[in-house]
Parts: C-alpha cells; sequence; structure tokens
C-alpha cells in the first residue's frame, strides 16, 4: 500500500491534469449561508425542466477540485463554526463520506466527483492533522502575510484553504507546487479569482521558505508566560492549557504531553463476548480483513488498531455488534468496577455507553445494569446499541440527572458508577477539536458540577457497596483532589485500592488509577474505587 504522501501526492497531480468538465444532474438541497461570502457565480441554477413539473436544479459538477480537498476544507468550516466533530469519519464511515458531498455543494455551489475510500482516508488525515496543528499553521500564514489585518478579514473558506496547503506542505511533504496548482484552483473556483492569487502568492512564499529551510522560527524563552505562548504555538495547543501542563507535570513532561496529543491516534477494538465473539476470534476476522493490529497488553478481549478502521467499518463488524471501538483505558475502568453475575449495578451517566455494554456482557445475563441520563437522544441510542449487542436482558434505562434522580429513589446499589462530564483532556490525540473548544473557566464549573454528582452518586450506595468515580482526564483538579475533598464530605467511605484490578503500573500512590498517554500509549483515564462502611 502507498504512504499517504504519495497517496495524496498521486490524487492532487491526477485532479491538476484534469480539464474543466461539468454536467448536471438532480438535487434539491439548498445553499447554505456563512458569515463571510460565499461565492454565488457557481451555484446551481433553478429552472423549470418543462410546464407544469417541480422546479429542478442543474449541479455543477467540477472535476477540477479534487474531491478530498472540498470536503476537508468544508468540514473544517462546519467544525469551526460549529456544527460537525472531526471524528465523525471515523465513526459513520462510507456512508458519512456520501453525506459531505450534500454539504460540498450546498457551501460551494458545485459538486466533485463522490468519495471512494481513498478519498475517505485523505479527509480523515487532512481534517485531523489540519485542527491538531490550527495555531502553529496561523503562525505561519500571519508571518508571511502583508499585515495581521489581511489574515484576520479573510473569509472562512479561504483560512481553510490556507490552512490545508500550509499543513500539505510543512507536515505532510507533499510535492509543493501540487498543492500550491490545486489550493490556488479551489480558491478561484469556490470563491473568485482574486482569492486564487493570493492563495497562489502566500503559499508561493511558503515553499520558498521550506526548501531554504527558513520557515518562521518559533520562540521559546523568556519568562514562564512567555516560554508558555512559545510552546503553545510550537506545539499549537492553548496557551492556558500549556500552562496548566507545565505547572502539574513540569515542562519537559508537558512537552512529551503535546507531542503525543499531535501524534496519528490508535484505535481499540472489543470484542463482543455475548455475540460469540473471543478476542482471538475478532482477530482472526482483523486477518482476513488485512487489518494490522495487536492484542491488548492488558485486557483479553481488546485489539488495537493503528491503520484500518474504515476496512473494519465496511466489513459491518461494528454495524453488527461484533465489536465495538472502546478505548483500553475505558476498559480498565470496567476492570476497576468488576461486574460480578447476579449484581445490581447503577451507572449514573452511562450515555453513550460504551462502559455500560461492556459491564452488561461481563454479567453475563444475570444481575441488573440501570442505565441513567440526562440525555434522552443519547440514552435511546445506547437502547439500540444494547440491543444489537444483545445485552438487554440485563439492562433498564431512565432519563433522568441523578442529582434529582438519587433524592427520589430509595434503592440502594451494589455498585455504582459515575463516569463523570469532565474536560476530557485525556483524549485529545483522538478529539482534535477539543482542544480548541474547551476554555479555562470550563474547569470551575465542571469541578463544581462533579462534586454535585459525587454526593448524588453516594446516596445510592448500599453499606459495603462500592463507589466508582472515573474520567477521561488528566487533570489533578478533576481527579484526585475531587476525590480527596469528597472524603472529607463522606467520612463513611473509604480508599478501595485498585491494585486488585489493574496491572501495578496503573496504580497511583494513593491506590486510584490513572492512565497516561505517553508512560502508557492509552487515553487518558482516571478512576478511584470508594468502599462505603457497613
Amino acid at each position: 500500500m502507498p504512504s499517504l504522501p504519495q497517496l495524496l501526492s498521486g490524487r492532487i497531480l491526477h485532479f491538476a491534469k484534469l480539464s474543466a468538465t461539468s454536467s448536471s444532474e438532480s438535487n434539491s438541497s439548498k445553499q447554505v449561508k456563512f458569515p463571510k461570502k460565499i461565492n454565488r457565480n457557481s451555484a446551481t441554477s433553478v429552472r423549470r425542466a418543462d410546464s407544469g413539473s417541480p422546479l429542478r436544479k442543474t449541479q455543477k459538477l467540477n472535476l477540477e477540485v479534487s474531491p478530498h480537498r472540498a470536503v476537508s476544507a468544508v468540514r473544517l468550516m462546519r467544525i469551526e463554526l460549529g456544527g460537525a466533530f472531526a471524528d465523525l469519519l471515523n465513526e459513520q464511515g462510507k456512508g458519512s463520506g456520501d453525506n459531505e458531498m450534500g454539504y460540498v455543494e450546498r457551501t460551494l455551489g458545485f459538486r466533485t466527483r463522490d468519495l471512494d475510500d481513498r478519498d475517505l482516508r485523505l479527509v480523515t488525515e487532512v481534517v485531523g492533522g489540519t485542527i491538531r496543528w490550527r495555531r502553529y499553521l496561523d503562525h505561519l500564514i500571519l508571518s508571511l502575510c502583508h499585515n495581521e489585518r489581511t489574515f484576520r478579514s479573510m473569509e472562512p473558506l479561504l483560512v481553510q484553504i490556507l490552512r490545508i496547503g500550509f499543513y500539505e506542505i510543512t507536515k505532510l511533504d507533499m510535492p509543493p507546487y501540487a498543492v500550491v496548482d490545486e489550493s490556488v484552483r479551489l480558491a478561484k473556483v469556490a470563491l473568485r479569482p482574486g482569492a486564487g492569487n493570493l492563495v497562489n502568492g502566500i503559499l508561493r512564499k511558503l515553499v520558498v521558505l521550506k526548501e531554504s529551510d527558513s520557515l518562521p522560527a518559533v520562540k521559546v524563552e523568556g519568562d514562564d508566560r512567555q516560554q508558555a505562548r512559545g510552546l503553545a504555538t510550537l506545539y499549537s495547543h492553548p496557551v492556558w492549557m500549556v500552562r496548566r501542563w507545565t505547572k502539574y507535570f513540569g515542562q519537559d513532561e508537558a512537552i512529551k504531553l503535546l507531542t503525543w496529543n499531535n501524534s496519528c491516534p490508535s484505535f481499540s477494538l472489543r470484542a463482543n463476548t455475548r455475540k460469540g465473539l473471543t478476542g482471538a476470534d475478532l482477530v482472526s476476522r482483523l486477518k482476513m480483513l488485512k487489518v494490522p493490529h495487536e492484542p491488548s497488553l492488558y485486557l483479553d478481549d481488546f485489539v488495537r488498531l493503528k491503520t484500518g478502521m474504515q476496512n473494519v467499518i465496511q466489513a459491518g463488524l461494528l454495524k453488527e455488534g461484533f465489536c465495538a471501538v472502546q478505548d483500553e483505558s475505558a476498559g480498565l475502568v470496567v476492570s476497576i468496577v468488576d461486574p460480578q453475575p447476579g449484581e445490581n449495578i447503577i451507572d449514573c451517566c452511562a450515555a453513550p455507553g460504551g462502559k455500560t455494554l461492556f459491564m452488561a456482557s461481563r454479567l453475563n445475563g444475570k444481575g441488573t445494569l440501570l442505565a441513567v441520563d440526562i440525555n434522552e437522544g443519547r440514552l435511546r441510542i445506547l437502547r439500540e446499541t444494547a440491543k444489537l449487542h444483545q445485552v438487554m436482558d440485563v439492562i433498564s434505562t431512565i432519563h433522568a440527572d441523578v442529582r434529582t434522580f438519587s433524592t427520589d429513589k430509595v434503592v440502594e446499589w451494589d455498585k455504582v458508577l459515575l463516569d463523570a462530564p469532565c474536560s476530557g483532556l485525556g483524549v485529545l490525540s483522538k478529539r482534535a477539536d477539543l482542544r480548541w473548544n474547551r476554555r479555562q473557566e470550563d474547569m470551575e464549573q465542571l469541578k463544581h458540577l462533579q462534586d454535585e454528582l459525587l454526593d448524588s452518586a453516594s446516596r445510592l450506595v448500599k453499606p459495603g457497596g462500592v463507589l466508582i468515580y472515573s474520567t477521561c482526564s488528566i487533570d489533578p483538579e478533576e481527579n484526585e483532589e475531587r476525590i480527596e475533598a469528597f472524603l472529607l464530605r463522606h467520612p463513611e467511605f473509604d480508599i478501595d485500592s485498585v491494585n486488585k484490578y489493574v496491572p501495578e503500573n496503573f496504580v497511583t500512590k494513593r491506590g486510584f488509577y490513572m492512565s497516561n498517554p505517553v508512560k502508557h500509549e492509552l487515553d487518558g483515564a482516571f478512576a478511584a474505587r470508594l468502599v462505603k462502611s457497613q
């Protein structure tokens, strides 16, 4: 299989050689309006096919613009302006790629040819990489503009075209002048000739500087604040995150974490044993699909993938419920819950349900698992997935806020899992967009919410029962500090060390579970196991 730069290079050169072609086909979609001007000259025109017939649209099919580039630009706009998640293609596969062409047409005013499997891989790489490196890319673009005002006044689409071009040239080492040619073509067709001229001038400056190894440098010097700003630009993260991690982990460890977050993420699959599929069976299926994989070092039914997720999706393994996408760090939290057949367990913030489904499979048809969540739509998805995974025999769901639910119920449970809403700072390698959506002010609000949820969840634990608090964060204030504060308020609970449930290198000095992205090559996660006195 060709490397990604080769794949991208071949794709760009192929489209650069195509002549302008157009054809028409029917579609009733309407053009979407964005804050900045979208060129209307290439928009679809409306005509009447014949007397008395409904209006039909004549679509403009443009084969000059590569589909992966058009889709990437539009998807980046949707993510930044609010309306899409960066990992949608990974989760939904080719179908979502087909749907993406509708967004392209409504936004740009023309269609490209449909996405194929290679295009989907390119979109995933370009979109994810451009989002990760956004701050650094903007630093380069701003450095090459005549002035800051030029950059700040650009249309959203023009900014995304430049970011994609800068990413492909500086981070993917693609043939630079092919990138320039294709970027200019997209800007001219989707916006206006002047936009193409601007893209041409800026990207050509970039090429000259890169070839002479003289890209605008990022200075990491001065006092703590200045160094944090430099690191934030160099590694493309918000300044507040860099300062926070430097404070808690030291600069060297913070840089390792920043580097990890910018690396290509791996994914893990959990075999669904309730449908008779073991980890070994899943490995056999992956071998048949020729998907590179390796077994988990920590969990029997988990397999790790670096590439090939599209093949898994298209083979139907997820759609048919034979396996689920679940990071091993989340699987280890379920190991800490240690569900046993016959137990009564409540999952207080259950949706979208990854841990719920895994716990249900461990009950093996015996016991009760109540899934509570405040989001009714996500709870509905959980029920549908539970049916697919054949674990509804032990699962029941309640649409409720656990803070209210816990005051109305006198039922006490063997085990209570609170997988609390959190910053998600442990999963930034997979959720590239999250680093730009999270704010420092969120942290205080989340801590307050986590304390309220912990107090509420504790009321549901029977004497001698277990409360498990977990997050997908690496932040001490969301993790250890929340538990220490909870224990001061609730002396009836004691820490039960997790060393009986997970490998020793995940256990902290206080007996908590912590997965470190750099150390363990997993998502960052935390869990504490607390026992209520008899």
